[in-house]
């Protein structure tokens, strides 16, 4: 017997509109279709495209039962048929719900996320327990529209950041009349935080080198207030066409958009005020949200990309104009992608020095560093880890080599024992 078949033999009453054996048979398709090659959010993306006419609950209903698939499957083996799994993952979510410390962290640990993940970072309660909840759905609003949008738009509460708002209704955002308008974009509050923490200034010329479909070039923009200029490169030339959809829906005119291989051959040979690196990796930042890739991202992906992160940086560092500023963020948690990379990095380039910096989210210790890691725990959005340097107006002197040092300590001790005290 088929998934289908099953499910009209053991459907319940109508959800909404929709019969709930139709709203089943959706999200068994999905979890059928679904694996590395093909992620989750992209076959229900075409799933619930497919059947557009589909309530806003019913689509709604089959997004979450597909998640939560994903984020319970760890607790599922026991159960047979994929009708069964989704069944016992929403009642593992309700029970969670109502009490997070319903699952001893023994459980958490051993079901939560691949074993392999132990070996690439470290690994706390507080973490696995973050990742089993629902996310919240983070908006940036633009510059000078936060009034106008809480009237207008509505259920939306403030965060300790600047321009974040979690939205707490349940209307199509990308539907609504303000959406249409440019007035806010949907964006996770820690991809907000990384622009905030460049502080682009007014007038200045910015490089986001892996800008995707422009996130955080839109987020840069916008801070620098229509003046200055920020170039947007990437590798595939449908994420810049959605970038320039997105520009000029927002009417954000300031910038520029070029294809770039990643390579030493830059887009534009100027110097530039700053340098965001928000690099491609491994996302175990994102779990929380992407629950699916916690089964399909490898131990390999985080060491392939950790060396890809690496060339990258140092094919930027040239752009960067003496006194300029060089961001590195990544949506991952590992210590190859994080600490090794920014390690590596300053031991290669000693024309940069750390900049410390202090975060403008007032629920972050403000502790001035050059490096940020946040989990989901956190921010309750995604997880995140952020570094800064500075382009020396000097170059750095040159190492001595070891034998010359050694020597000139010899001398040291013999002319001047005195001076050692």
């Amino acid at each position: 017997m088929d998934s289908r078949s099953f499910v009209r033999r053991n459907v319940r009453p109508l959800t909404g509109i929709e019969p709930e054996e139709l709203l089943l048979a959706l999200a068994i398709e999905v979890l059928e279709k679904a694996d590395r090659e093909h992620p989750a959010d992209r076959v229900l993306r075409d799933v619930l495209h497919r059947e557009s006419h589909l309530s806003q609950a019913g689509a709604a209903r089959v997004s979450r039962w597909v998640f939560q698939y994903y984020r319970w499957r760890g607790w599922l083996k026991n159960e047979r048929g994929l009708l069964r799994k989704i069944r016992k993952a929403e009642e593992l979510a309700r029970r969670f719900e109502k009490n997070p410390f319903s699952l001893r962290a023994e459980s958490l640990r051993a079901k939560a996320v691949p074993a392999w993940v132990f070996e690439v970072m470290q690994v706390d309660d507080a973490w696995l327990r973050a990742l089993q909840r629902e996310p919240l759905l983070y908006i940036r609003v633009r510059l000078g529209h936060e009034r106008r949008l809480m009237q207008s738009l509505g259920q939306l509460r403030k965060t300790r950041l600047p321009q974040a708002y979690i939205y707490e209704g349940r209307r199509d955002l990308f539907r609504t009349r303000e959406f249409a308008e440019g007035l806010f974009e949907i964006q996770d509050i820690s991809s907000q935080l990384v622009s905030h923490l460049c502080a682009p200034r007014p007038g200045e010329l910015w490089w986001d080198a892996c800008a995707g479909e422009g996130g955080k070039t839109l987020h840069l923009a916008d801070l620098m207030q229509g003046r200055g200029q920020v170039w947007a490169t990437d590798t595939a030339a449908w994420r810049l066409e959605k970038l320039r959809r997105r520009a000029a829906r927002a009417q954000i005119f300031n910038y520029q958009a070029a294809l770039w291989d990643g390579g030493p051959q830059r887009p534009v040979e100027v110097l530039f005020d700053g340098v965001l690196v928000d690099a491609p990796c491994s996302g175990l930042g994102t779990w929380l949200r992407n629950p699916h890739a916690r089964w399909t991202t490898r131990i390999e992906d985080v060491y392939e990309l950790a060396q890809l992160q690496a060339r990258l940086l140092d094919h930027v560092a040239p752009a960067v104009k003496p006194g300029g500023r060089l961001f590195y963020s990544v949506c991952t948690l590992t210590r190859p992608e994080t600490v090794h990379v920014v390690t590596n990095f300053q031991a290669a380039h000693p024309e940069f020095e750390p900049l410390p910096f202090s975060s403008p989210w007032s629920g972050i210790p403000q502790v001035a560093s050059p490096t940020l890691l946040l989990g989901p725990q956190d921010t309750q959005g995604n997880g995140m880890f952020i570094a800064a340097w500075r382009k020396r107006l000097e170059p750095a002197s040159p190492a001595m080599p070891p034998s010359q040092l050694d020597r000139n300590k010899s001398s040291e001790a013999t002319e001047a024992p005195s001076s050692h005290i």
